[in-house]
């Protein structure tokens, strides 16, 4: 008996250190897994991390960094993180806080002044906290169009601009995803510390945390030898993109890193805050605040292939989303940027921290290794997470529309317009965005964004009074019906727009212009 005994206590000792040794290493085909996703979802390159218990278990990549050239992506390719870097700006507040230069609930017209939401109720009730945390009345996207795509606008005038965009639901009552107020939120780190917000995250993150290799700027994103080429699917094909380069909104989106320097960070985030035995970036008091869930967000229904990712509770805490995830709490975020697509995941009971950077706009492919690696780490393996997102993937392409399929719509009815198209030229103007211009080119009506270059192209008749804009950029996938409202006499009284299909990104926030005539 005590000798049987013995043998079972030590196959199971045995058993423990095998299995926790196993749950330490990256599983074992982790490279054909990512080579099979990059396949699968036309992604050029990818960049892989892995961290568990302080130590960098992988940081790898994959592919290449341009369709049809051989120069490989590796652990040193930049990567635009976009708005992964929301995590960084509400980390650099979290350190003023610690400072005690800031505090959380204190109202943001304390730190800026100036600044005015279109309520004076919320103007004066607005705290840092609630510049984080998408609960602000604002739309989904709205005053996205101030910078997205580049505009002329400055950073201070974007936020200035902000009284003038009208709320949808009341203050601090539901969730919506914004990222204008990620700008105000640089503007009170510049305000506060005395350093623009790239040289705060620079000198006061970056350095720090050895991460030399990253930088903090949209307008170098796609400069340099190892650099990650941008791609996105274009008329049903992958091709090269031009990246965004403007730094109005470096706050919500602007940083670009890698696979090595991005280790860095998950690990110092998973040992709230401590960079050194006896250094810290931050308090845990603070990583308590980032991790804890201000913003509930309702939990729908996953697909029946996506069952796992069914939460029982999700939410928006201070520059992360936090949810559950096989029982376990999961602090993420991710990234969308033209051309580059990438999700931040960390399980911090098990210390354990992913990042998935890519070049091409595939969340299926950042999500596909996401879930995998947590899996391997949990100790599951009841989901072929490839499969999935492949098999929901191609159910939703045949239910939404492309967004190149503009110029293949058929109006219900044939139909001319009420007017005369030189009746509809003319300056409008909208109150948060500004002048749109709608003239009389050589072939027909043509439509001009004062403020955003790229935003020209044709009107092209659709039906009645409304008009599609195509823009010339077709790398925008965004064209959008123009929809001129006329007075009782005839005349226009204004132009309202809206994205002609569902799968436009919502930064093309044209539903929220009212467009009025004043020349």
């Amino acid at each position: 008996m005590i000798r049987l005994r013995f043998v079972a206590v030590t196959v199971a000792v045995f058993t423990l250190v095998a299995t926790s040794w196993g749950q330490v290493r990256a599983p074992s085909d982790l490279d054909a897994y990512v080579e099979r996703v990059l396949e699968a979802f036309e992604v050029p390159g990818v960049s892989v991390t892995i961290v568990k218990d302080g130590d960098v278990i992988v940081a790898k990549g994959y592919g290449v960094k341009m369709l049809g050239e051989p120069d490989a992506v590796d652990e040193h390719t930049l990567f635009g993180i976009a708005s992964n870097t929301k995590a960084f700006t509400a980390t650099g507040l979290g350190m003023l806080v610690d400072e005690g230069k800031l505090e959380w609930n204190a109202p943001v017209i304390d730190y800026l002044p100036w600044f005015r939401m279109s309520d004076p109720f919320v103007t004066r009730e607005m705290t840092i906290r609630d510049l984080l945390v998408h609960r602000s009345g604002l739309a989904l996207g709205a005053g996205d169009l101030m910078w997205w795509p580049p505009t002329d606008y400055d950073r201070k005038e974007i936020v200035r601009r902000l009284r003038y965009l009208p709320l949808k639901t009341s203050f601090r009552s539901a969730y919506a995803y914004d990222n204008v107020l990620y700008i105000v939120a640089g503007e009170v780190i510049e305000a506060v510390s005395g350093q623009s917000w790239e040289d705060f995250i620079e000198s006061r993150i970056l350095v720090p945390l050895g991460m030399s290799e990253s930088n903090v700027r949209h307008s170098i994103s796609g400069v340099g030898r190892n650099t990650a080429t941008t791609h996105a699917p274009i008329g049903g094909e992958v091709k090269i993109v031009q990246p965004f380069q403007s730094d109005n909104t470096n706050p919500a989106g602007g940083i670009n890193s890698n696979a090595v320097d991005i280790a860095k960070w998950l690990v110092v985030q998973l040992d709230s805050g401590r960079v050194a035995q006896d250094r810290r970036l931050f308090s845990p008091r603070i990583t308590r605040e980032l991790w804890s869930i201000v913003t509930p967000i309702p939990s729908g229904t996953p697909a029946p292939e996506l069952s796992p990712l069914k939460t029982n509770f999700n939410g928006y805490a201070l520059g992360f989303g936090i949810r559950d995830y096989r029982g376990k709490k999961l602090v993420t975020h991710t990234g969308f940027l033209p051309g580059y697509a990438s999700r931040v995941a960390m399980i911090p009971e098990l210390k354990l921290g992913v990042a998935v950077f890519t070049n091409q706009e595939s969340g299926d492919a950042y999500n596909s290794i996401t879930h995998y690696i947590l899996d391997h780490y949990l100790g599951v393996s009841d989901t072929d997470w490839l499969q999935a997102f492949q098999t929901v993937r191609e159910r939703i392409k045949a239910s939404v529309p492309s967004v190149d399929d503009a110029s293949l719509l058929v109006p219900p009815a044939a139909t001319r317009p009420s007017l005369s198209l030189d009746a509809y030229t003319g300056v409008y103007q909208d109150i948060w965005y500004g002048n749109i211009i709608m003239e009389h080119g050589e072939d027909g009506l043509r439509i001009r964004f004062a403020h955003t270059p790229s935003l020209v192209g044709d009107l092209i008749h659709y039906m009645n009074d409304t008009f599609i804009a195509k823009w010339d950029d077709r790398e925008l996938r965004a064209d959008s019906f123009v929809i001129f409202d006329l007075n009782a006499d005839g005349s226009v009284y204004q132009a309202r727009m809206r994205a002609v299909s569902r799968a436009t990104d919502f930064s093309f926030d044209f539903h929220h212009l009212r467009l009025r005539p004043i020349e």
